[in-house]
């Protein structure tokens, strides 16, 4: 079962992935950020975006390919392949940091790549306002995400809406991070297990 664990920079999706696999027993995968071209892409992004982009977009390509591969029973992702296409490649473009015609590109290759990868089981969407994220971004003090700009973060929060309210067609569980909090409220994370618990149950019934 592929469980995947969708949102905004500060959304809580790290803190998620690690309480499901904990509580499951499971396998999980997260985002590699040893991007080669990170250095570059901040200094100049509207001459490495596309490199940038197109990077992660391999790399997550593997990655979903190797976890579906590894027989495990249940598998969580940190972050997808669509929201490296649809949000943040996306916001580039929006922002005129990506050509059009690199754009073009790197959605054909993105196109290809996602009719050859299943989509997950269960989307789990953290959704959050930009005060919210802010917020966490603060308490967990990573010092280049200090002076991330509030716009920014709004701007990808309309990508998030966007996608999951009218491009997205799989199966999605919404987590609202600005009332329910799956860290303080247990029966948040209740009521989520619980949906994740008849998922694995329909899985098994199947075999």
């Amino acid at each position: 079962m592929y469980i995947a664990i969708a949102g905004n920079i500060g959304s809580g999706k790290t803190t998620l992935t690690e309480i499901l696999t904990k509580r499951y027993g499971a396998k999980s995968y997260y985002e590699d950020v040893d991007n080669p071209y990170i250095g570059d892409f901040y200094e100049d992004m509207s001459r490495w975006a596309f490199q940038f982009q197109i990077w992660f977009l391999g790399s997550r390509i593997r990655q979903t390919l190797d976890m579906l591969s590894d027989g495990s029973e249940i598998v969580f992702q940190d972050r997808t392949i669509y929201e490296d296409a649809h949000i943040f490649a996306g916001n580039l473009h929006d922002m005129s940091l990506m050509t059009g015609r690199d754009f073009g590109t790197y959605m054909k290759v993105f196109d290809v790549a996602s009719n050859l990868i299943p989509k997950p089981d269960l989307l789990i969407y953290l959704k959050s306002s930009v005060p919210t994220l802010i917020s966490q971004i603060r308490k967990r003090g990573r010092d280049y995400e200090q002076n991330i700009d509030e716009g920014y973060l709004g701007r990808l929060n309309g990508k998030y809406n966007e996608w999951i309210e009218k491009m997205y067609d799989g199966e999605v569980f919404v987590i609202d991070k600005d009332k329910e909090d799956f860290v303080e409220n247990p029966e948040v994370l209740d009521a989520l297990c619980a949906r994740l618990d008849a998922l694995l149950a329909e899985t098994r019934g199947r075999k």
